[in-house]
């Protein structure tokens, strides 16, 4: 009698070789999805990462008004980020909700970029969909796509040249774009040691949650259960994964 045993696909080990990372995304709490562990164990290495919201947030809770609701989730961003040892924290100003993919978010992730000098670029998948089939939602895709793009646009003088004719110069040195929450993932970080600090980052949403419906409480069995899932693909222990883009090296 033939017997077939399940195939597991190992995820791969994150390259070391770095030390600047640029966090690029759409919305406050995008990171909090389980890239904040792995961040806080970088920056816990000393490695220096920045973030980058393509918003502030307004449109994210239904009871409460844009005016009012954009100031208070950056506010839950920045002490997020502080959770896991981030201190620079920037938000452009594209509309929540409705973030097109385009020149203009292009011309403002590139500068970033060119500003921050990352040899990494981190940022929520483009794909239109999550692992298990959720579907994505325009914002993370266009983003995500445009930070593709703008990695390459950073690195070209003649894309964006009022940039360059400003002093901003241009940026070649991004050597990988770790995609999180791709259903494609190829690498993994052990966040054994950090998890319960990116539970926390999650936590620190708290009007968020509130207005989600969802109880901080159960935050940390929410974000384990994927963490053992993808740990389970790269030797146990609670695990981060990504997929891994490389543009040079």
């Amino acid at each position: 009698m033939n017997s077939m045993a399940a195939t597991i696909d190992l995820l791969s080990p994150m390259p070391q070789d770095w030390q600047r990372a640029l966090a690029i995304v759409a919305h406050p709490d995008d990171l909090e999805y389980g890239a904040a562990s792995a961040i806080a164990r970088w920056t816990d290495e000393g490695r220096s990462v920045a973030y980058l919201l393509a918003c502030r947030g307004e449109a994210g809770i239904d009871g409460i008004e844009p005016d009012e609701c954009g100031p208070l989730r950056e506010r839950e961003q920045v002490a997020a980020a502080a959770v896991v040892g981030v201190s620079s924290v920037e938000f452009l100003d594209h509309a929540d909700g409705v973030i097109e993919y385009g020149v203009p978010l292009r011309r403002d992730l590139a500068a970033a970029i060119r500003r921050h000098r990352p040899e990494l670029v981190i940022t929520l998948t483009h794909h239109h969909a999550f692992p298990g089939g959720i579907l994505n939602m325009p914002d993370h895709r266009h983003v995500g796509l445009a930070a593709l793009d703008a990695v390459r646009d950073a690195g070209n003088r003649w894309v964006f040249r009022d940039q360059v004719e400003a002093g901003l110069q241009p940026w070649g040195g991004v050597r990988w774009v770790a995609v999180s929450g791709s259903p494609h993932a190829t690498h993994a970080v052990d966040v054994t040691d950090t998890f319960d600090r990116g539970v926390a980052s999650l936590r620190a949403h708290e009007a968020y949650l509130a207005g989600l419906g969802q109880d901080v409480a159960e935050v940390d069995g929410f974000l384990r259960g994927f963490a053992q899932q993808t740990g389970e693909r790269f030797g146990g222990g609670l695990a981060t994964s990504f997929e891994l883009i490389t543009f040079a090296g």
